[in-house]
C-alpha cells in the first residue's frame, strides 16, 4: 500500500488527536526507523522518552516472549512470580520504600493525586474534601479529565469542562511562588524536574533543592513527575540527582519498557503508600507478570549497558555543538543529558516541517521549537 493510501485511511477512520508527519513508519532499530518505502531516519523522539534504550532492543525483546509464552496477565487476586523481583529491584535501584505498578504514565499520576490527598486526610489532619495539590504553570503531566483540569494549555481544557477542584497553579522554577501558596490545606506540590512538553524548560540551579527544604519545612509531600525526564534521560537515572535531594513520591514511566508495553509506577516513602487498603486503587494490567518481566530487563539494560552514563556524556557533546551553530534560524539551544531542545525565530517556522522530512530527522515540533531525545546508543 501507498504512503498517501495510509494516511487517507488514517485520516478517515482516526480520531484526528495527533497531527503526525506525513511519514509511514514500518521498521525501528537503536537510534534509526525506516519507513514504508526504505527511506531510513534518526529518530529523535525516542518516543518522547519511552525508547530510551533504542527501538527494538534485542534483549529486552527476549525477554517478552520468553514471558509472553508462559504467562501474561493473571489478575491481581492472584500473586506472580515477577511482581516481588519487580518491587525488589526498582525499590533497590532508586532507594525507594513503595511501589505501586499501573500502565501509563497518566494512571501514575492520577495515582499520586489519589495518595496524597489520602495522605493529607489520615495523616496530616486536613478537613475532608479540601485538600489542595499545588501544580506549575506550563505542566504536562498527561490528558486524563482530572490532569488536563489543571493544566494552562487553553487547547487542552477546552470544551471539556467542568473540572474537580483542588489544585492551584504557580510560576514553574519560582520557589518562593511555591512557599507563598502554601497553605493548611496543602497536602503536595506536584512538579516536572525539567518542563518537557513547554519545550524542555530547565529551571534554575537550586531550585529543586529549595522545593525540597520548602515541602519538608511545612509538611508538604513533594511528587516528582519523572516520566519523561527519569530512567536516564538527564544523565542521571533519575533528573532529581542533579540538585542530590529525594521526592516523597516519584512517577516513573515510558522507558520503564523500553518501548515494548506499557508500564508506569508510582515510587514511594512508606508514609504515602502505605495508607492504601485493599480495594481503593487498582488496574487490570498494573503489575502483571509479563510488564514486570519486560521493566525488569528494560531497567538493567540502562544499568548493565552504561546508558545512563552515555547520556550525560553525548548530551553534553551535542549540547555544546548545537551551541556552536552560528545560524539566524536559531535562537536558542538547551539541554540536560540527551534531553535538548531548540527554539528558532519565527521567520524561519514555516520552513521547519519540510525539513524535518527533506534531512531524514524525525522530531518532535512545537510552532517555533525542536525537542531532541535521541536514544542512548545505536546497539
Amino acid at each position: 500500500m501507498e504512503t498517501l493510501n495510509y494516511i487517507h485511511i488514517e485520516d478517515k477512520f482516526g480520531a484526528h488527536n495527533y497531527k503526525p508527519l506525513d511519514v509511514v513508519l514500518s521498521k525501528g532499530e537503536g537510534i534509526w526507523v525506516w519507513d514504508i518505502d526504505g527511506n531510513r531516519y534518526m529518530d529523535c523522539t525516542s518516543a518522547y522518552s519511552a525508547v530510551n534504550q533504542g527501538h527494538c532492543h534485542p534483549k529486552i525483546r527476549k525477554v517478552l516472549v520468553e514471558q509472553s509464552e508462559k504467562l501474561t496477565l493473571t489478575s491481581r487476586a492472584f500473586r506472580n512470580d515477577q511482581l516481588a523481583p519487580f518491587y525488589e529491584e526498582i525499590c533497590a535501584l532508586t532507594h525507594s520504600h513503595k511501589v505501586l505498578p499501573m500502565n501509563s504514565g497518566a494512571e501514575a499520576v492520577e495515582t499520586a493525586i489519589k495518595s496524597v490527598r489520602k495522605w493529607g486526610y489520615e495523616h496530616k489532619g486536613v478537613e475532608e474534601n479540601k485538600a489542595e495539590i499545588i501544580v506549575c504553570e506550563e505542566n504536562f503531566h498527561g490528558r486524563t479529565l482530572a490532569i488536563v483540569g489543571f493544566s494552562t494549555d487553553d487547547n487542552a481544557r477546552k470544551s471539556f469542562g467542568p473540572f474537580a477542584k483542588g489544585f492551584k497553579i504557580i510560576p514553574f522554577g519560582d520557589a518562593k511562588a511555591l512557599e507563598e501558596a502554601i497553605t493548611p490545606n496543602t497536602v503536595a506540590f506536584m512538579v516536572e524536574p525539567i518542563q518537557g512538553e513547554a519545550g524542555v524548560k530547565i529551571p534554575p540551579d537550586g531550585y529543586l533543592k529549595a522545593v525540597r527544604k520548602i515541602c519538608t519545612d511545612n509538611n508538604v509531600v513533594l511528587i516528582l513527575d519523572e516520566i519523561q525526564t527519569g530512567l536516564g534521560r538527564t544523565g542521571k537515572l533519575l533528573a532529581e540527582e542533579h540538585e542530590g535531594i529525594q521526592a516523597d513520591l516519584t512517577l516513573i514511566g515510558k522507558a520503564l519498557s523500553g518501548g515494548f508495553y506499557p508500564v508506569s509506577a508510582v515510587l514511594s516513602n512508606e508514609a504515602v503508600l502505605g495508607l492504601l487498603k485493599p480495594g481503593q486503587h487498582g488496574s487490570t494490567f498494573g503489575g502483571n507478570p509479563l510488564a514486570c518481566a519486560v521493566a525488569r530487563k528494560a531497567l538493567k539494560v540502562l544499568v548493565e549497558e552504561g546508558m545512563v552514563e552515555n547520556s550525560a556524556k553525548m548530551g553534553a557533546y551535542f549540547l555544546s555543538e548545537l551551541k556552536k551553530i552560528d545560524h539566524p534560524a536559531i535562537k536558542e539551544a538547551r539541554g540536560r543529558g540527551l534531553m535538548s531542545h531548540r527554539v528558532l525565530l519565527p521567520r524561519h517556522i514555516l520552513k521547519m516541517s519540510a525539513t524535518v522530512i527533506e534531512t531524514r530527522l524525525l522530531q518532535e515540533t512545537r510552532p517555533n521549537q525542536i525537542r531532541l531525545h535521541r536514544a542512548r546508543r545505536h546497539w
